[in-house]
């Protein structure tokens, strides 16, 4: 497949034409570096469960599906090239770019760092527009990026971290960002529901910061690996005994499961002024016992990545506490296999792509 031909720097890229289709090599361009941009040669790029959702179409018509389309959100890479007016990097540096690339730069949410909720709507890294509504965006499963330097994140490890910091860029910032909302650190109990890409990153960044962890899962199975990670506790989500034997003890639960399911249960184990943030986006919508809220003074909340600076103080945690994601390297014509792998929750527990030998 090749793009339209326009003026710009050639990269090549990897792209679906269609929800059924695979996934094929892709020619396309990136604009010119313009003063404020960086240049960045990508060396990895993670898969994110909603990669898959927006290539197969599968949250229509809530977001519709743009192709070809290129994805990916989960970008580290080297800057090869900065503009005349760049002052936060230099060549030779390795950085990072999130889910979005730009935002309408005046809005309260913008203003206040929180550029997710741009109340124009973002540009999103891929699957979307420029802020000009009108150039499309293609991701990172791609050779090179340009982005202004204001919308990317410096990245301080080491190289032989940086395809484990790829996932940080969503899965870590999605986790990072509720848990120190809502004050988690020493004396807190933190639930954490599901132990996927999101799911083993909570448990990383709570115990960090100083939580005691529980991990919830439906899988007994992943009992051991709950441990290794450093999670002090783990109860079967299904064994009605056990879920009651934990009732009214959390402070905070992060539920992770994109899957339908019973949140019930988890507003059960929250105890007093305690909340649920639900960061998964199941199909359907939960059913929730409105006196389960009342009689406890708890709360469910939501929460949605986290803007450039949140992003950055989360990438500078991390680095911190030798933090990455547990991730299976690949090459690009394994991204199908990994999709569908992913799908079937069979990786531990994040795929990344190497682009820097694509």
């Amino acid at each position: 497949m090749t793009a339209p031909a326009t003026e710009g720097i050639a990269t090549r890229g990897f792209a679906v034409s269609g929800p059924e289709a695979t996934f094929e090599p892709f020619e396309f361009q990136r604009r010119e570096v313009g003063p404020k941009d960086i240049l960045i040669d990508i060396l990895y790029a993670g898969i994110c469960h909603s990669d898959i959702h927006q290539a197969r179409a599968e949250w229509e018509p809530l977001i519709p599906s743009l192709y070809p389309m290129v994805p990916g959100h989960e970008i580290v890479g080297r800057v090869t090239k900065v503009g005349s007016e760049v002052t936060k990097f230099k060549e030779g540096d390795f950085a990072g770019i999130g889910c979005f690339v730009d935002s309408c730069r005046e809005c309260g949410a913008c203003h206040h760092g929180v550029e997710q909720y741009c109340i124009k709507g973002s540009a999103q890294t891929y699957n979307s527009t420029e802020m000009d509504r009108t150039t499309p965006t293609f991701g990172g499963y791609s050779k090179h990026y340009v982005v202004d330097e204001a919308y990317a994140l410096n990245v301080n490890a080491p190289e032989e971290d940086l395809p484990g910091v790829a996932p940080l860029l969503c899965a870590g910032i999605t986790t990072y960002s509720p848990l120190k909302r809502w004050g988690v650190g020493p004396g807190k109990k933190v639930g954490v529901v599901g132990l996927g890409g999101l799911g083993h990153m909570a448990v990383k960044i709570a115990k960090a910061m100083g939580a005691e962890v529980t991990v919830f899962s439906t899988s007994p199975s992943k009992e051991a690996d709950a441990a290794k990670l450093g999670a002090d506790k783990f109860v079967v989500s299904r064994d009605a005994d056990a879920m009651g034997s934990i009732a009214g003890t959390f402070n905070v639960i992060i539920d992770t499961v994109s899957a339908d399911h019973d949140i019930n249960p988890y507003i059960s184990a929250l105890g007093l002024n305690g909340v649920l943030v639900v960061v998964g986006m199941p199909e359907k919508p939960a059913t929730v016992h409105q006196a389960s809220l009342i009689l406890g003074n708890k709360a469910i909340a939501g929460s949605l990545i986290g803007g450039i600076p949140e992003t950055q103080e989360m990438l500078d945690f991390c680095a911190k506490h030798g933090i990455t994601s547990d991730i299976e390297l690949i090459k690009p014509d394994y991204i199908d296999t990994a999709y569908d792998r992913t799908v079937k929750a069979d990786v531990r527990y994040r795929f990344v792509i190497d682009m820097a030998n694509a």
